[in-house]
């Protein structure tokens, strides 16, 4: 079986938007001119390369391609006609598809010739509100425009990208006065070391349980879960509403053990929230911009922070400079407000940890007096 490989070219001359391969030009070009001379003069080749180059081909595919026949002129074989006809077909039904391709590896190229222009690597935990910030960054402004290439994973898994130079910053959430007794304390500080890392403040936003049209069931609280046997999606482990999910249940008494459908594991908010709107689960812990958006019930249960950490050695780099000014704009800070069950909390301001994750104490302990009583 033979295999399709894409290659594209970079270039300072205006090309169309095909994916362009030498073969079906040089076959097309047999086909119109009836001669491997003439073909080699209207691609702008030699003789010799366009024989050559087709001998090779017919050696690689390993079928005939030209038949050339003594005094008559050369014919594109079985072969190669089929050939031709399946890349004009392809070329047919795939032109939108290979425009679009065409005009997003411009727009991305475009960046890395733009002086004005900033790309920032973030991991982050799945959250509705930065998929709108990229939109948002993207569009050109006074200071140019900022790309954010964002890959939501799970609040673990991001600040361990950070710490291992994957990224430039990491999205992770924890509620807003975290217990130093939290599952999240025990999750975060092992990762997350003073003077190392520095966070930025994003936004505040709301989670809670995401259930059907009319909350059927009536559920207002995990212990309604419980009580009910409410089928659950949960997220994975690692992630941040997992980790808030688990305080969530300790602080009312209840172990996993208590919810059914405790071990189903969703990849995001909106698997959670597609999950109640086919059915197949009753109710999940997420947010409220994901229900509203399917035209869900949501049950708010508590606020939290979204932060972003990234390495103190960063935070001057012009990208994180950048996002940081973007996010104190009012026009963003208005545009997070819009958004249902979120609003800034300290947005694009370096926070101190020891106020955002109050598990650190930075209490300095006292010292003993240095006087001496006099003999």
């Amino acid at each position: 079986m033979h295999r399709i490989q894409l290659h594209y070219t970079l270039s300072r001359d205006v090309g169309d938007a095909q994916i362009r391969n030498p073969l079906p030009e040089m076959l097309e070009a047999v086909a119109q001119q009836g001669s491997i001379s003439a073909a080699a003069r209207t691609l702008g080749m030699s003789y010799r390369h366009v024989w050559g180059a087709l001998k090779r081909w017919e050696e690689q595919l390993g079928g005939e391609l030209i038949i050339w026949g003594k005094g008559q002129s050369a014919q594109l074989s079985e072969f190669g006609t089929k050939l031709l006809w399946a890349e004009r077909q392809a070329q047919a039904r795939l032109a939108p598809q290979i425009a679009a391709l065409h005009a997003d590896l411009e727009r991305a190229f475009a960046v890395a010739f733009d002086d004005s222009a900033h790309v920032l690597t973030m991991y982050a935990s799945h959250d509705d509100a930065l998929a709108s910030l990229r939109a948002h960054a993207a569009t050109p402004g006074a200071t140019g425009a900022l790309h954010l290439d964002i890959r939501f994973t799970g609040s673990v898994d991001a600040i361990r990208a950070l710490n291992e130079g994957r990224c430039t910053l990491a999205g992770f959430h924890t509620l807003e006065q975290p217990a130093a007794t939290s599952l999240a304390a025990r999750t975060y500080k092992p990762l997350l070391q003073p003077g190392l890392h520095k966070i930025i403040g994003f936004a505040r936003r709301t989670q809670g349980l995401i259930v059907a049209k009319g909350n059927p069931l009536g559920l207002q609280s995990l212990t309604d879960v419980a009580r009910t046997g409410a089928r659950f999606a949960n997220r994975p482990l690692g992630s941040g509403t997992r980790v808030l999910l688990e305080d969530l249940l300790a602080q009312e008494g209840l172990t996993g053990q208590h919810i059914a459908g405790f071990e189903r594991d969703e990849t995001s908010h909106t698997a959670v929230a597609q999950a109640v709107v086919s059915g197949a689960a009753d109710t999940g812990l997420g947010i409220e911009m994901v229900a509203r958006a399917r035209g869900l019930d949501f049950v708010p249960l508590v606020d939290e922070r979204y932060h972003l950490a990234c390495l103190k050695a960063t935070l001057e780099q012009p990208a994180t400079r950048a996002l940081r000014e973007l996010l104190l704009t009012r026009v963003w800070q208005d545009h997070l407000a819009s958004l249902p069950g979120y609003s800034p909390m300290h947005s694009g301001q370096v926070l101190a940890m020891s106020n955002v994750l109050p598990w650190w104490d930075f209490t300095r302990p006292k010292r003993p007096s240095a006087h001496r009583k006099k003999p």
